[in-house]
């Protein structure tokens, strides 16, 4: 008798959402939320028109979601050209992202999952840790959604900085 079969251990699973997390090439799900203007946007309004950059970040006006809206902003113009439309999605409400928007000129749709409901059927709320402290939060993430509602990318726990222009180059290489 080996020692794995007289001592059996179960596998470690480094990263409980794993099953919630979602991959390349599945079928993006579906999601309806209201906006800054508190107007409700789904994925369906897309579908078949446009490509879908939905970015997920902590909390509107902290420094590392303000560089990436302002940079999503900044190239919105670019992504418009290939035809794709950019997203943003956080917990905070209608009204913080109106401000927020207000604040820095930015220039995309912002969407309130006040529930959670989009952060955890796109696998973004997580346990994460700060200080020796864990708690849930949203992890930053972006998902690239073709015309057709396929995930083409599935990027969790991205860094704020150059993500825009990154993600940019990877509409761009859809066109291809």
């Amino acid at each position: 008798m080996s020692l794995l079969e007289a001592f059996p251990v179960a596998p470690i699973n480094r990263f409980q959402q794993d099953a919630s997390m979602l991959q390349k090439n599945q079928a993006a799900p579906e999601f309806r939320s209201p906006n800054q203007h508190n107007q409700m946007v789904s994925l369906a309004d897309y579908k078949g028109k446009k490509h879908v950059v939905l970015y997920f970040y902590p909390k509107d006006d902290t420094p590392g979601c303000t560089i990436e809206a302002n940079q999503f902003t900044g190239l919105g113009s670019e992504f418009a050209a290939l035809n794709a439309v950019v997203i943003g999605v956080s917990k905070d409400s209608c009204a913080s992202h109106q401000a927020f928007i207000d604040k820095y000129g930015l220039k995309l749709d912002l969407l309130a999952d006040t529930s959670g409901e989009l952060c955890e059927r796109y696998g973004v709320w997580q346990e994460k840790e700060k200080n020796g402290e864990k708690k849930k939060g949203i992890v930053r993430s972006t998902f690239i959604i073709d015309k057709n509602g396929v995930v083409r990318e599935a990027l969790y726990g991205v860094s704020a900085e150059g993500h825009a222009q990154a993600m940019l180059e990877k509409v761009r290489q859809m066109q291809e």
